[in-house]
């Protein structure tokens, strides 16, 4: 029973991972408190700090691609991870497919290394550690392959950061639960 529940929930998580890619590119393009002519829509992550709305969907790809881990193992995840950057490449405008695809392949492993570790010890840490490095590893890698600078830097790595934060109470709960059912991470 817990087997069966622990593999609906890695299939959840899986399916929800894969559609932030497309959610992301989509918002990009549509909501935004701003949206710049030919450019992305922006929404406010801090006072006087602005960033894309697709980055809401980039920090909770890599708190879902941890969940994926937890409930489907190591080789499901590295599979998902190349499977969500073929996405992301066919889905990035052309003018930013190498950056989009560079930086997602190279956040989620950066994030798959960094919890692996760590998890089966400290699930929560492990998930806030590794989403923030996969987050500063994605930002980066994309700004400077895309545009050659890492102004838009902070904006970028606080509006990712948000939807870690959001994802504590998730976490904590998960763990209890998991805890209390007998659950074990893959």
């Amino acid at each position: 029973m817990n087997a069966n529940r622990a593999v609906r929930e890695g299939l959840a998580a899986l399916a929800a991972f894969i559609l932030t890619i497309p959610l992301a590119n989509w918002m990009i393009g549509h909501v935004g408190t701003t949206c710049v002519p030919d450019g992305p829509c922006l929404i406010p992550v801090a006072p006087s700090l602005m960033a894309p709305s697709g980055v809401l969907m980039a920090g909770l790809a890599l708190v879902l691609r941890d969940l994926v881990q937890r409930r489907l193992g190591f080789m499901t995840s590295f599979a998902a991870i190349v499977a969500g950057a073929a996405l992301s490449a066919l889905l990035a405008p052309p003018a930013l497919v190498i950056a989009s695809t560079a930086a997602f392949l190279l956040a989620e492993l950066a994030d798959l290394f960094v919890y692996t570790p760590l998890q089966r010890r400290r699930f929560v840490l492990a998930v806030m550690l590794s989403s923030v490095v996969g987050l500063i590893v994605d930002s980066a890698v994309f700004l400077q392959l895309a545009f050659g600078s890492l102004g838009y830097l902070p904006g970028q790595v606080i509006g990712k950061l948000w939807m870690v934060l959001l994802a504590i109470p998730f976490l904590l709960w998960l763990r209890r639960r998991d805890e209390r059912l007998g659950l074990q991470p893959a």
